[in-house]
């Protein structure tokens, strides 16, 4: 519009030039190949029009035509490419979901005694893929448990993940408690990064981990914490911080052997009941340390969740995600894990 006024009432009809042009370019990047093949053709015949109005030579109209048209040409060229490239990324996309989803499926909403849900967001959207993990596995010594988040994030963290995954799996169903299980994750993690750097060269990943484990009859906790963000109860109108009597050094940096052994009677582990119808709430520090723009922490466990009721684990992990949401209005800096459990329908309101 702009460039048809000034092609028609400007100076020198020339002037105009540049805004006609522009429209088939802002076109071809922005919107459809269709659209913008019609904003490439409304410029052309508006040149042409604009410049018999104000009664150009023909060599003028044919330079403008020939400008416009180039640039229409070039608009359509771009839009093409655009388009790829979209496709390309909906297909990465696609991609990093199911690699996500293979390494780190979502658990079942009932394992052994215990209503389980699970929810993660990754900082990296457009990968969809992150370095934080998750798992709930039925095992011989009770429904076994773990919530980590792996040094780094994208998809540089996958293999991580991956290993440290495969290991809990594997373990779980041998380890007699859950020191048994750290040593051997710790073991694997170690051994990976091992194989992974030139010989003499040290590695400075880890993985930070509480490992949990719910006796069969679904009232014993236990509490395994390796560096990572203690967990919380949630039952009778109260929300407790689970410290870890004893913190221990994450998993993977091959210290297990002169970290003190825990057995079920050490304080390392954590000895605690697991009341009918309480809320075990897990996080990784994606949420715990989720800033907003002023750069202030999340801070859910005091203020933000306060009076709301959770009817299940479902309810408490939706209603965590959403509100840090909206704590960092979309900018998230790490990823984020959240899961939750109980042994019964899950009453727990924060007070």
């Amino acid at each position: 519009m702009a460039g048809g006024l000034l092609t028609a009432f400007a100076p020198q009809p020339y002037m105009g030039l540049p805004l006609l042009a522009a429209s088939p370019l802002f076109a071809g990047a922005m919107l459809s190949f269709r659209v913008a093949l019609g904003f490439g053709c409304a410029a052309v015949a508006a040149s042409a029009g604009l410049d018999l109005y104000r009664g150009r030579p023909a060599t003028a109209l044919l330079v403008d035509l020939a400008v416009i048209g180039l640039i229409g040409v070039l608009a359509l060229a771009v839009n093409v490419l655009m388009g790829r490239q979209g496709r390309d990324l909906a297909e990465a996309r696609d991609v990093a979901e199911a690699v996500q989803l293979a390494v780190l499926p979502q658990p079942a909403t009932r394992v052994g005694p215990l209503t389980v849900a699970a929810g993660y967001t990754a900082a990296q959207a457009e990968a969809r893929i992150g370095g934080d993990l998750f798992a709930v596995q039925d095992t011989p010594f009770g429904v076994r448990m773990i919530i980590g988040d792996v040094r780094g994030k994208g998809l540089q963290a996958v293999a991580s993940v991956s290993v440290a995954i495969g290991a809990f799996r594997q373990e779980a169903e041998y380890a007699s408690d859950l020191a048994a299980l750290a040593e051997r994750m710790d073991d694997a993690l170690s051994r990976e990064a091992g194989r992974s750097l030139p010989a003499g060269i040290s590695t400075e990943d880890f993985t930070t981990a509480v490992l949990a484990e719910v006796s069969a009859e679904g009232d014993v906790l236990r509490l395994l914490n390796r560096g990572h963000p203690a967990p919380y109860l949630v039952h009778e109108g109260q929300l407790i911080r689970l410290d870890a009597s004893f913190p221990q050094l994450p998993l993977g940096m091959g210290l297990a052997k002169i970290t003190p052994s825990s057995t079920p009677d050490d304080p390392a582990t954590d000895v605690l009941s697991l009341p009918f119808g309480a809320l075990l709430l897990m996080v990784t520090d994606g949420v715990t340390e989720a800033r907003n723009h002023e750069g202030v922490f999340y801070d859910p466990l005091l203020s933000r969740l306060v009076g709301l009721r959770f009817a299940n684990p479902e309810s408490l992990v939706s209603a965590l995600t959403a509100d840090v949401h909206r704590w960092t209005q979309g900018g998230q800096q790490d990823d984020m894990a959240i899961l939750a459990v109980t042994r019964g329908p899950g009453s727990g309101i924060v007070t």
